[in-house]
């Protein structure tokens, strides 16, 4: 196998969910980013968010009155038993399966999940084998 190397900074800044049902999503993202080692960053009475995922009402300031379509977004596992993890936390709080745990033909190695949460949005968590990184995460401090 090719050895692949990226160089990734922080191509994406932040990305929203507007969402029916606050408190549903709230228990599944609590749950499946408690599993991925994500911690929840804050909330507040029509939002909460996590890393760069914010999530929030339609009635939020952002969101001006408009739900967000369907995404598929995809979480970084540390290894396959994080993926496993994930797929039965996410199931447990409310997804719905879109293809369980197992190697997908992406690239040797890509060992993934997907659930629908509850607004339908596509979420992933994947494992791309064995790797070496130069930082564990990038610090940011403002």
């Amino acid at each position: 196998m090719e050895t692949q190397e990226l160089h990734r900074g922080r191509l994406i800044d932040h990305i929203q969910l507007v969402v029916r049902d606050l408190p549903a999503s709230r228990r599944f993202y609590a749950a499946v980013f408690n599993v991925l080692r994500v911690p929840m960053a804050g909330e507040g009475e029509n939002y909460f968010w996590a890393d760069e995922l914010f999530v929030s009402t339609a009635d939020s300031e952002a969101a001006q009155g408009k739900l967000t379509g369907r995404h598929h977004l995809a979480f970084q596992a540390q290894d396959r038993a994080m993926v496993e993890a994930f797929y039965k936390a996410a199931l447990e709080n409310g997804g719905k399966d879109n293809g369980a745990p197992g190697e997908r033909p992406y690239h040797p190695g890509y060992y993934a999940a997907f659930v629908l949460d509850p607004d339908g949005n596509n979420i992933e968590a994947v494992f791309h084998g064995a790797a070496k990184r130069s930082a564990p995460s990038v610090h940011i401090t403002f």
